[in-house]
């Protein structure tokens, strides 16, 4: 079972939908025993970032996430639920996040393009299981003002937009997407499904 974290953020039942039609058992939970339970984690959602942490800390899934990433729990950060994986968060000030991939968060860097980012982008990926039978190049959808700053060692794709910046990263156990796989077609749909598959 995969528990999809509802800490009052957007977008959540979307991703709940776009799961079960990939195939995968998964639950929209607030309950921190469910998560305990569950054998993977999915923090979703849209918005800024001390909101989202505000969330996680207030239901005691903050908590609970960084139990799980400590017991090799695939944990699945998207939009917003990848930014909070990060040590820090600059979006209005200065915040801490989960800490579980080192980095942090800042504005993208695109004076001459709209912010925030939104559309489709290809991929330049690496190689991970997570892309297991997806296309070369990929395009996926974004919908965010702020992107990761981090170590190339924990990114498996990036894409441009103004700047090159982490489209995807990983450490270990812990899987980030900057896009949205739930609005991302059959190629989100596939991401997802490897996921699930993920032993």
């Amino acid at each position: 079972m995969i528990a999809i974290l509802d800490y009052g953020m957007g977008n959540l039942r979307s991703v709940h939908k776009a799961c079960e039609y990939a195939g995968l058992p998964a639950v929209l939970t607030d309950d921190v025993r469910m998560v305990e339970n569950a054998g993977k984690i999915i923090i979703p959602g849209v918005g800024a970032f001390s909101d989202a942490m505000a969330g996680l800390q207030s239901t005691g899934l903050a908590d609970a996430v960084k139990r799980a990433a400590k017991e090799g729990k695939y944990i699945l950060g998207i939009c917003i639920g990848m930014q909070v994986l990060f040590e820090k968060g600059r979006e209005g000030g200065d915040f801490d996040g989960l800490g579980l991939i080192p980095g942090e968060v800042v504005r993208l860097n695109a004076p001459r393009l709209k912010i925030p980012h939104m559309g489709w982008n290809m991929l330049e990926k690496k190689g991970d299981p997570i892309f297991d039978s997806t296309p070369g190049n990929p395009y996926v959808y974004f919908v965010h003002s702020y992107r990761a700053a981090c170590s190339d060692e924990d990114v498996i794709a990036y894409t441009g937009y103004g700047e090159r910046f982490p489209a995807a990263v990983r450490r270990g156990n812990i899987y980030g997407f900057q896009f949205h796989p739930e609005k991302s077609g059959e190629t989100g749909l596939k991401l997802l499904k490897n996921f699930g598959g993920l032993k």
